[in-house]
């Protein structure tokens, strides 16, 4: 069943990167995760109020409460970075950049939670390293003069670094809690970070200047986000991170998918397989 949840996952993180551009085009970034995050928080504690698990909340350790605290810190600093290099960058470059966290992931669980490294998950590392570098290269040569020159690259490395903490620390944080309510938690502390993040660089004021139609795509960003995350943890909290994680990457489709038909993206050759190649090595770590 966890991999229902993790092919879910993945859809609707593929989804949530269309929506999101659509809803960024002149609003901040720092101010659209804000936005979007109040409306994963509501989706997350309606998911709780469902399945009854509120009541849970008591009986959470403090190192539970810890880790789970630890990684919404890590989910937020990899929203930020996320959502800022799609907004000053191309999301054909942008995505593969943040889905090759999978390898920084797979690392971490072989090296933190000793979930062993076979030889399949090994050559899929290897063929998502390569693939990523293929779609990265090929893109820059082609749009050498894009926005604000490779501070993109910057803010979608550090989406993938602290996505790779994040499910390390949800891993951890979600041992022996029900998983609606651990993404609940988390969520919360995403949105303290978000919105503390807005009044230090002096945003507030543009939250009221959103206008009607980003505004309903960030809102339908977060509900994608929410879907997701649900999904994601659900997974995590039965099957092993090291075979969660990559299931979720292949969200990469979807948003490569909706990207040409959105916003007309098209992939060169060697992007192109550079796709095949990371959906390639993704496929490869499931084999047992």
């Amino acid at each position: 069943m966890w991999l229902l949840f993790a092919a879910g996952s993945a859809f609707f993180a593929g989804v949530t990167a269309i929506l999101a551009k659509c809803g960024i085009r002149k609003t901040d970034s720092t101010v659209a995760t804000a936005i979007r995050t109040i409306v994963v928080l509501i989706f997350a504690w309606v998911m709780v109020l469902v399945v009854g698990s509120q009541d849970q909340i008591q009986n959470i350790g403090q190192t539970t409460l810890l880790f789970l605290v630890l990684s919404g810190l890590a989910t937020g600093a990899s929203w930020l970075c996320y959502f800022k290099a799609l907004q000053i960058g191309d999301i054909n470059k942008v995505v593969p950049i943040d889905k090759s966290s999978t390898v920084l992931t797979i690392l971490l669980a072989f090296l933190l939670l000793g979930e062993p490294i076979g030889l399949f998950q090994g050559i899929g590392v290897v063929s998502i390293s390569i693939g990523t570098f293929l779609m990265i290269e090929k893109k820059q040569q082609a749009e050498p003069s894009a926005a604000s020159g490779k501070s993109w690259m910057l803010y979608a490395f550090g989406s993938a670094v602290f996505a790779s903490l994040t499910a390390i620390l949800g891993k951890v944080g979600i041992q022996g809690v029900e998983s609606n309510l651990g993404t609940a938690i988390r969520t919360g502390v995403v949105l303290v970070m978000a919105w503390v993040m807005v009044l230090v660089t002096g945003k507030a004021k543009e939250v009221w200047q959103v206008s009607g139609r980003e505004l309903s795509f960030i809102c339908l960003s977060g509900i994608a986000t929410g879907a997701s995350w649900l999904c994601y943890y659900r997974a995590l909290q039965d099957g092993p991170a090291s075979v969660v994680a990559p299931i979720d990457k292949l969200s990469i489709l979807v948003t490569v998918a909706f990207s040409y038909l959105v916003f007309h993206e098209k992939l060169t050759a060697r992007s192109g397989w550079g796709l095949v190649l990371i959906v390639t090595g993704t496929l490869a770590m499931l084999i047992s």
